[in-house]
């Protein structure tokens, strides 16, 4: 097996309130896109292989790091869509989106949890075949040569975490809410398994003068 990191994308369009218009940095996750990729060359961080998923986002901070001519393509590392199961959750259910981080917080358990246990019928994808694309990905990926980044959405990541840690819907969800913009996460063969051994590194901004840029949203 190989180690392999992973990095969140860029701030997102924080406006949005639907998949597509969410899915481009702002000019603030282009920066730092920018100030990441300048930190994995100034600390002479080598990949074999660069991935990212299919989606706009991801993309834009693959490049915005300079990093996009080498990655490949993978719709299995595309985040869940977020958008589309809140509105299903509140047309089905009747629960509003949450309008502050704090109600953030306890919303995204109780949407995951709803989700997983099937009772969300406008789900884009059912909840366990979310799970296993991402287990597919990962094994694919670590069963490749050298190490491997990988820039990809906060929930992919939060599910990689819940996979290699075991952790129930609750744990998942706060994994995932804590999840910040650019963040480095590393996975690495201990054993005959992958072990969580770096989460939610901002190394690129931990600076006085970027800490601004510390993001969740």
């Amino acid at each position: 097996m190989s180690t392999i990191t992973l990095v969140r994308h860029g701030q997102a369009n924080t406006a949005a309130r639907d998949e597509a218009d969410y899915d481009r940095l702002s000019a603030l996750g282009h920066r730092q896109s920018e100030w990441l990729g300048d930190h994995l060359r100034d600390t002479r961080e080598h990949y074999t292989r660069v991935y990212t998923g299919t989606l706009t986002r991801h993309r834009e901070t693959v490049a915005s790091m300079g990093f996009g001519a080498d990655a490949a393509a993978d719709a299995r590392l595309n985040e869940l869509e977020f958008f589309t199961l809140a509105h299903a959750l509140r047309a089905e259910h009747g629960v509003p989106l949450p309008a502050t981080r704090e109600d953030f917080v306890g919303y995204m358990p109780r949407l995951l949890q709803a989700w997983a246990d099937g009772q969300i019928e406008g789900a884009p994808e059912p909840f366990d075949r979310f799970e296993a694309r991402i287990t597919d990905a990962l094994a694919d990926i670590a069963g490749g040569h050298g190490p491997a980044l990988i820039v990809t959405s906060g929930g992919l990541i939060g599910m990689a975490v819940r996979q290699v840690m075991g952790l129930d819907i609750t744990a998942f969800a706060r994994t995932a809410i804590a999840i910040m913009n650019t963040s480095v996460h590393r996975l690495h063969p201990i054993g005959d398994a992958m072990s969580l051994t770096q989460f939610n590194a901002v190394p690129h901004l931990d600076r006085p003068e970027r800490q601004f840029a510390q993001t969740h949203l």
